[in-house]
């Protein structure tokens, strides 16, 4: 919980979850993990299933966020050949993290990025829940919807606006690796070398993160 002090007063709601549901009885399914293109008509066609059959099987996910590394469910009708092609087809991913010291590059899901330098924090993480966010609601200090890529800092080290690549945690709501985000919120429990990471989800989902030693790439 970071106790956030923001000078902008909202109610915005949060749409979708990174969790994931099981898909119908009737059907087998696989796990697509996307990447920097994927949409669904992307995992649609590439899959041979219907969009609204792929909505159905993630009814928790925002068509419009869909972010490297978010895990989705793709139903298929229950037959080993087809359940076969379609786990080799979902094992197709890019590279996940590598980074480089001369010149200062990390590349993460296919994207190569400069960075200026890499800062060890420790990290906590918080959902929209009003009893995080106080009177402001589910808004960053900026008052934008908290959506996946908000952190909160401690702005005399991260200072607002600034873009990281977020390294070495572990959660189910959060794409595997890494991912892009930038420092927009802060709050008065985030000091120092601190940060704390939004994540779609119920208060519950979130909190399983707990307290995380991550690196950041500070990007160019």
């Amino acid at each position: 919980m970071k106790f956030r002090l923001s000078p902008f007063k909202s109610a915005a709601v949060i749409l979708g979850l990174g969790a994931l549901l099981v898909a119908a009885p009737a059907y087998a399914q696989t796990i697509h993990i996307a990447g920097d293109k994927t949409t669904f008509y992307t995992v649609a066609k590439k899959y041979g299933v219907g969009i609204s059959e792929l909505m159905k099987a993630n009814p928790k996910v925002n068509p419009l966020n869909v972010y490297p590394g978010l895990r989705l469910v793709v139903p298929v009708k229950d037959n080993p050949a087809a359940s076969a092609n379609l786990k080799a087809l979902s094992q197709e991913q890019p590279a996940l993290l590598t980074a480089s010291s001369s010149p200062k590059t990390v590349e993460a899901w296919g994207k190569t990025f400069s960075y200026e330098k890499t800062l060890q924090v420790k990290a906590t993480a918080y959902s929209s829940a009003a009893s995080e966010n106080g009177k402001w609601g589910a808004v960053d200090y900026f008052g934008n919807p908290l959506k996946l890529g908000t952190i909160a800092v401690d702005p005399d080290v991260i200072p607002l606006g600034t873009k990281v690549l977020v390294t070495g945690y572990s959660h189910p709501g959060l794409p595997k690796e890494a991912f892009v985000a930038t420092a927009s919120d802060k709050g008065s429990a985030i000091q120092g070398k601190r940060i704390d990471i939004f994540i779609p989800g119920s208060q519950s989902f979130v909190s399983e993160f707990g307290f995380q030693d991550v690196r950041l790439y500070v990007i160019k």
